[in-house]
């Protein structure tokens, strides 16, 4: 079983780590190059001596003829011997006299040129060529009797003292310390956005969201992620900020009645004869009614916020109109249902009748004689509307009857029971269905428009701009 590097032996940096891989796979690398490299070096000098004696020992062989054996070559690097078939030197060149034959045994066979390298005991090896002499010329000379002409010269220094080898494994040892600096410096270079992005992450605390990572340009796997960081803490930041509003309102809107409550119950409690314990009672249960509405309110917000895209089923828009518009019947304004098209959505239920009760609510608290519901079909897009004949919504309270808590004058009037979170539930839940819920404008009433997108266009939901200005205030 392989054993595994202890952990402080493992560099922890990915720039460490990705220079040392690259330092081992440059020297492997470039070892098997210089190892390459060095044989074939080595044979091409090999070649080139052997070249070079072979045509020594021909031409000494090719100058022998009736006249005699002439001189063997007088120069100073070639060693020439003449030996006879007992490998006994005849005579040899003044670089060559005196040594014991180059080579051994003498050449036989087939073979009249042989390439042979020599290395004794001391000294330097020799690269030699050894030739046979020609029939001919043996009975001429030596009555028959075979000879062998041996031309040789000593390896140069460059090999005979190992020189090469070193060079070579200075070679690299310097090309892998220069690639390892390189790598290190290419690592150091790309992951300096990851360094940064680090950095100001850590400065980025819950208590300031504002702050974002640094984008570098590009569409490489960093760049990604830094805008996916900014894109998340973008998110974080808002909802973080939504939650600290809500929270902050809320608090608001329960801290009045509770408030009120406490101040009946410390009156009750020191003006006992004074006080009727039964209004005071039924103030309180009117007051925690009011609380408890708040909270219920809340916890269908924070439902629709965190529910699950599992929970959405195939919805048909139409038919669930006509359910909440049926279970409507009963109230002083009646409502009216046209289906143009019959489209079907992917939601939740549950939810997206609550945005339709909430709308037809308000529609008919508001209404002088009538509400018209639409259901049609438009651009990949499902729309239903929602039009009463009231007073209207103001252009500049459009958007602010969505807030939570936020309630106009006329609805306070018309409902002072009500929390002032049903339209900001229903804008949640449009939001949260990949839709838009805007009031437009109108020739008379307000006109709530709900758009949700077919699943065919569910990751591409068309946003309508808002309306004009209408006429009066809600």
């Amino acid at each position: 079983m392989a054993r595994r590097v202890p952990s402080f032996l493992r560099p922890r940096s990915i720039q460490a780590r990705t220079a040392v891989m690259s330092a081992i796979v440059s020297l492997v690398v470039l070892s098997v190059i210089g190892f390459g490299l060095d044989i074939a070096v080595r044979n091409r000098i090999h070649s080139h001596l052997f070249m070079a004696t072979q045509r020594v020992a021909t031409d000494w062989i090719a100058s022998m003829d009736p006249s005699g054996i002439p001189q063997p070559p007088a120069t100073h690097e070639d060693l020439v011997q003449l030996v006879d078939s007992r490998n006994r030197v005849i005579t040899a060149s003044r670089a060559a006299s005196g040594r014991p034959a180059l080579t051994s045994p003498f050449p036989a066979g087939q073979d009249r040129l042989q390439y042979r390298i020599e290395c004794p005991d001391e000294g330097r090896c020799v690269v030699l060529t050894t030739i046979r002499v020609l029939p001919v010329q043996s009975r001429l000379f030596w009555n028959g009797e075979p000879h062998a002409v041996y031309a040789g010269r000593t390896e140069p220094g460059l090999l005979a003292s190992r020189r090469l080898d070193l060079f070579i494994a200075i070679g690299v040892l310097l090309m892998t310390a220069g690639w390892t600096w390189a790598s290190w410096r290419a690592a150091g270079r790309t992951l300096r956005p990851v360094r940064e992005i680090r950095e100001r992450v850590t400065e980025i605390s819950a208590r300031d969201l504002s702050l974002r990572v640094p984008q570098p340009p590009g569409r490489d796997e960093i760049a990604e992620l830094a805008r996916a960081s900014n894109n998340f803490l973008e998110r974080l930041d808002t909802s973080m900020r939504q939650q600290r509003h809500f929270a902050s309102m809320v608090s608001h809107e329960l801290r009045t009645p509770l408030a009120g409550l406490r101040a009946q119950l410390e009156e009750a409690l020191l003006y006992r004869d004074e006080t009727d314990p039964y209004e005071t009672i039924r103030t309180a249960v009117r007051t925690t009614e009011r609380c408890q509405a708040i909270i219920d309110e809340m916890l269908a917000v924070a439902r629709v916020r965190t529910a699950a895209t599992a929970e959405h089923e195939m919805v048909d828009l139409g038919t669930l109109v006509r359910e909440e518009a049926s279970a409507r019947r009963g109230g002083r304004v009646p409502v009216h249902v046209e289906v143009k098209d019959e489209v079907t959505v992917l939601g939740n239920r549950v939810q997206l009748c609550g945005v339709l009760t909430n709308l037809l609510v308000n529609a008919q608290r508001h209404a002088c004689g009538r509400v018209d519901v639409t259901v049609e079909r438009a651009g990949g897009v499902a729309i239903v509307t929602v039009l009463d004949d009231g007073d209207g919504i103001a252009p500049e309270d459009r958007e602010r009857v969505f807030e939570p808590f936020v309630r106009l004058r006329d609805g306070r009037r018309r409902d002072p029971k009500g929390t002032g979170l049903g339209l900001a539930l229903c804008r949640i839940t449009a939001d949260a269905h990949h839709g838009t819920l805007r009031v437009e404008d109108s020739s008379r009433g307000a006109r709530f428009v709900l758009r949700l997108p077919l699943p065919a266009e569910q990751e591409r939901p068309e946003r309508v701009p808002a309306g004009g200005p209408g006429r009066l205030r809600r």
